[in-house]
């Protein structure tokens, strides 16, 4: 971009003056690009923006006293929003969410896989007495749901009267806010529900206006008779169904995604409302055991097959582990040789040494987390190019995975400028409007009158993805502004110590 430092300090200089006098009455951002979330080509508009609102897009002059960022050479787009979050665990502990600014992300979408830690209006209530610098969405746990009723005893199939229970917290939550029902299928607790369990509960939350996103029950060897579960639910109830985080996970599938995807088209010209969200890496983060479907961690041949066909020992680098915290950052593949032993054995022995930290320590939390490499970059951008996916980072705040402070910028890098696979306002669109839509988030997405002011301004040429496995928390570069609900969080040199964000009901701006 032409003169872009000189632009950028005389920007820089303007959210000076716009912060150190919070009192305008309105601000203009000018001479920028607008990417509207539509889809639509960017074309050069102005923008206002009055309190929490955008209240005008086009040709417009500045009002006396009103506030002026200049945008020039530069592109503005709706603040992205993360359809797949966990950046809550921890309790917002930093509520400025850096690693999220830096990237444009205005809202995240928690209660995924199955998890929330509470009720839907008591985390409402919580956020509202400390807030965050970004917006919060909620799905209602599953797994939540199950904690409350079935307590320690969930490794079963529930009864009717505890599923008629879990139904009516659901429909609590519903009615409170909550976008829907989310399911981690692969973990327990809800690896032990039964199919008519789930249509029970996917009934209640369609009822109620709501949504159902999963962590199908398998993403590698029965990947297809998962599918078919998420699928039946949708055709059976009419909900719309989201696939968390698509992958094939399986070496033997690699290669496969556009045949899934024409099994997804189809279903959704029979009427299926079904939709996924993908991030843009080939190494998903999770449990040591969710390759372990039977739950048998003495299972020698299970653990070979999962070294074998599900990753390698060199692709299997450990996160987290409580048992003994120097062993973070190695591969199995390097454990096993420290200790002379088959792979697969020492993969066993790591996940044992893990379920009795856990029995010793009931109330320390997770004992593990494992990075594992075991995707196609093909069939990723596949995934992501597919007209009804959505962009998600799956990410955290602490994380060993790059994709809590990269997954946005590393599209805007990869999948628009080095690959082009998708176009500038394709990207933009997956990323906020047809997210908010997918998910029954209303009034942010887009630029129109009467939206959220929810804006990032960034350089479309410049932004870049920098976190790795070795530096999960490189801050990602190129965003020069951010606004949530109008109010400016994150500047050129970093995010303030704003925290206008809220939590989200579906439907209600």
């Amino acid at each position: 971009m032409r003169n872009l430092k000189s632009k950028r300090l005389g920007f820089v200089s303007l959210v000076a003056v716009l912060l150190a006098n919070p009192a305008l009455a309105s601000t203009l951002i000018t001479g920028a690009t607008v990417y509207d979330g539509s889809g639509a080509a960017g074309r050069q508009a102005s923008v206002r923006v009055d309190g929490d609102r955008i209240v005008a897009v086009g040709k417009l002059r500045p009002r006396k006293g009103e506030g002026v960022i200049a945008g020039d050479g530069l592109v503005l787009a709706p603040g992205f929003i993360d359809a797949h979050s966990h950046h809550d665990r921890g309790d917002y502990a930093d509520r400025s969410m850096p690693l999220l600014l830096a990237q444009g992300v205005t809202t995240i979408v928690i209660g995924q896989d199955g998890e929330s830690a509470g009720a839907f209006a008591e985390l409402a209530g919580k956020f509202a007495q400390r807030p965050a610098a970004i917006n919060v969405a909620s799905y209602t746990g599953h797994g939540h749901l199950r904690d409350v009723v079935m307590g320690k005893d969930y490794k079963r199939t529930a009864t009717a009267a505890e599923v008629a229970t879990m139904q009516g917290l659901l429909a609590a939550d519903i009615e409170a806010g909550s976008l829907g029902l989310s399911t981690g299928l692969e973990y327990d607790p809800g690896i032990y529900s039964a199919h008519e369990e789930l249509l029970s509960l996917a009934r209640t939350a369609a009822a109620g206006g709501g949504r159902y996103i999963s962590h199908m029950r398998n993403e590698d060897v029965t990947f297809d008779a998962a599918l078919d579960e998420l699928l039946d639910l949708g055709e059976k109830t009419g909900i719309p169904v989201q696939v968390s985080h698509m992958k094939l996970g399986l070496v033997d599938r690699w290669g496969g995604a556009k045949a899934v995807l024409a099994k997804l088209d189809a279903a959704r010209a029979r009427g299926i409302k079904v939709t996924a969200d993908v991030y843009p890496y080939e190494y998903w983060q999770s449990t040591l055991t969710v390759l372990f479907p039977k739950r048998d961690f003495t299972d020698l041949a299970a653990a070979r097959y999962a070294l074998q066909h599900l990753t390698t020992p060199e692709g299997m680098l450990l996160g987290f582990y409580a048992p003994d915290p120097s062993l973070v950052g190695k591969t199995i593949a390097q454990v096993a040789a420290a200790r002379g032993e088959d792979p697969a054995v020492t993969y066993l022995s790591l996940i044992q040494v893990a379920e009795a930290w856990k029995l010793a320590n009931p109330d320390k939390g997770r004992a593990e987390a494992v990075i594992g490499t075991a995707m196609d970059p093909r069939d990723v951008a596949d995934f992501i190019a597919w007209d009804h996916s959505v962009i998600c980072s799956d990410g955290m705040i602490g994380s060993r995975h790059p994709r809590g402070a990269g997954a946005f910028a590393k599209i805007l890098r990869l999948y628009v400028r080095d690959q082009k696979r998708l176009t500038l306002a394709q990207a933009i669109h997956k990323m906020t409007a047809q997210t908010a839509e997918q998910l029954g988030i209303a009034g942010r997405g887009l630029i129109r009158k009467g939206f959220s002011a929810d804006l990032v301004l960034f350089d479309p040429d410049a932004v870049t993805d920098n976190a790795t496995v070795e530096a999960p928390g490189a801050m990602a570069q190129g965003v020069a502004m951010v606004m949530v609900n109008g109010v400016v969080v994150a500047d050129k040199s970093g995010a303030m110590a704003s925290y206008p964000g809220r939590f989200l009901r579906r439907g209600v701006q």
